[in-house]
C-alpha cells in the first residue's frame, strides 16, 4: 500500500502505549465491577444513563445510543437485568417496534451498592497516576478524540438503523 501513511517509531510507541493503557483500564475495571458488586461494567453504563435520564426511563434505541451499544447486545443485557429486578422494559403504545427501559429502585440500589468501589478503582488506577497538568491534557486530549470520531460514529449507526429497518421492510 503505497499511499499509506505509516506511523513513525514515537507514533507506534504512543498508539501502542495508549492502546494498552486503555485495555488494562478496562480489564481493571471490569474485574473490579465484577469482583465487587456482581455485574459487567456493560450493567454499570445501562444503570448510570438510566438514571441520569428524566423519570429513570429511555427509549432502548436511545439507551443504545448513549451506551454505545449494539440493539442486539442491549437488548440481551436489558434482558438479563431485567432479571434480576434492575431494569423494566414496557413497549411503546405509539410505535409497536418501540421500547423503552426503566430503571427499578432495585436497579437504582445496586447502582448505589457499585458507584463507591467503582469510583475508587477509577481514582487509583486512573487519577492518582497523573499530576493535575496530566489530568487536564488527558481531558483535552479525550475530548478531542471523541470530537473527531463522534461524526463517523454517528454516521455508522445512521446506517445500521437504516439497514435495520431496511430489513424489516423486506421481511414485513
Amino acid at each position: 500500500m503505497s499511499g499509506t501513511s505509516w506511523l513513525s517509531d514515537e507514533e507506534q510507541r504512543v498508539w501502542r502505549d495508549f492502546s494498552a493503557a486503555v485495555n488494562m483500564l478496562r480489564a481493571h475495571l471490569e474485574a473490579q465491577l465484577q469482583r465487587d458488586a456482581g455485574m459487567p461494567h456493560a450493567y454499570y453504563e445501562i444503570l448510570v444513563v438510566l438514571s441520569e435520564a428524566p423519570g429513570r426511563v429511555l427509549r432502548m434505541s436511545e439507551l443504545a445510543s448513549a451506551t454505545r451499544s449494539s440493539r442486539s447486545r442491549l437488548s440481551h443485557a436489558v434482558a438479563r437485568m431485567e432479571a434480576s429486578g434492575w431494569v423494566r422494559r414496557e413497549s411503546c403504545p405509539t410505535d409497536r417496534r418501540g421500547a423503552f427501559a426503566h430503571l427499578t429502585a432495585a436497579g437504582l440500589a445496586a447502582l448505589e451498592d457499585a458507584a463507591p468501589g467503582h469510583v475508587e478503582a477509577v481514582r487509583a488506577s486512573l487519577f492518582d497516576a497523573l499530576t493535575p497538568e496530566q489530568m487536564r491534557r488527558l481531558g483535552e486530549i479525550s475530548a478531542a478524540i471523541r470530537d473527531r470520531l463522534a461524526p463517523r460514529c454517528a454516521e455508522a449507526e445512521a446506517e445500521e438503523m437504516e439497514r435495520l429497518e431496511d430489513g424489516e421492510r423486506a421481511g414485513g
